[in-house]
């Protein structure tokens, strides 16, 4: 399998850009990374920064996609972002991590950053967020679509350096096929594009970087002063090859 990425990070309208993006081509596929610092606990930057180089680090060249190596790949983020961790400034991060290999595709993840999966055009799968929000949803209090402006939000339930353990969660996904398409983002991002917009935007779209640019013009038709960083990778699965 051939992959189309494109990615882009922006600090949208913060002083400083806490978010990090990460894109590694390994053996036989590719590891994709967002991690999203939250700033209100300081050192946001350094937290995603760390939870990504350590991610990095854990990654083995083959052997990915299986659940023991993407749990110890979240294990060694949370303790990164743990180490940088001194009093008053209790860092942390969300990350969502995309690992494909031959035949096997799979989302890990903590906190609010989602990862997205596409199958003919069509949303087909994602992760679930770890929110008050989101167990809103689950409670049936909200709909999904009310997450993006629930007052409870940002109120995380996971997220790396929250804990000793990272608690990630891991959600294999189908067999990769030419066509698909994945995107992960931070909540920057997906609070200001829709699902069917997504989809929408994948339609008219040749290549991943024009399928983020669609939906970077509509997100910044949206935003508002102070909104948050914004960042995301796409990713196009191209024809087969040996």
């Amino acid at each position: 399998m051939e992959f189309d990425i494109g990615s882009f990070s922006s600090a949208g309208g913060k002083e400083k850009n806490e978010d990090t993006v990460l894109v590694l081509r390994k053996a036989h596929g590719l590891a994709a990374v967002v991690a999203d610092g939250l700033g209100a606990h300081g050192g946001g930057e350094i937290a995603s920064a760390s939870a990504a180089a350590a991610i990095r680090g854990a990654l083995p060249e083959t052997g990915y996609t299986d659940t023991s190596a993407l749990s110890a790949c979240f294990q060694a983020a949370n303790k990164a972002v743990l180490a940088n961790q001194k009093p008053g400034v209790a860092m942390k991060s969300t990350a969502v991590l995309l690992a494909i290999e031959r035949e096997k595709a799979v989302f890990a993840h903590v906190g609010d950053s989602r990862g997205y999966c596409f199958r003919a055009g069509k949303l087909s799968g994602q992760t679930m967020d770890h929110s008050a929000s989101q167990l809103a949803v689950l409670r049936g209090t909200i709909t999904a679509d009310q997450i993006r402006f629930h007052e409870s939000r940002s109120r995380l339930l996971r997220a790396l350096g929250a804990d000793e353990a990272a608690h990630e969660e891991i959600l294999p996904l189908p067999a990769p096929l030419p066509g698909d398409a994945y995107l992960l983002c931070s909540d920057g991002f997906w609070e200001y594009v829709t699902e069917p917009e997504m989809e929408a935007d994948l339609a008219k779209s040749r290549s991943a970087s024009a399928w983020l640019s669609y939906m970077l013009s509509r997100a910044g038709a949206r935003l508002q002063a102070e909104h948050d960083n914004l960042s995301a990778i796409a990713v196009l699965c191209n024809t087969a090859n040996a």
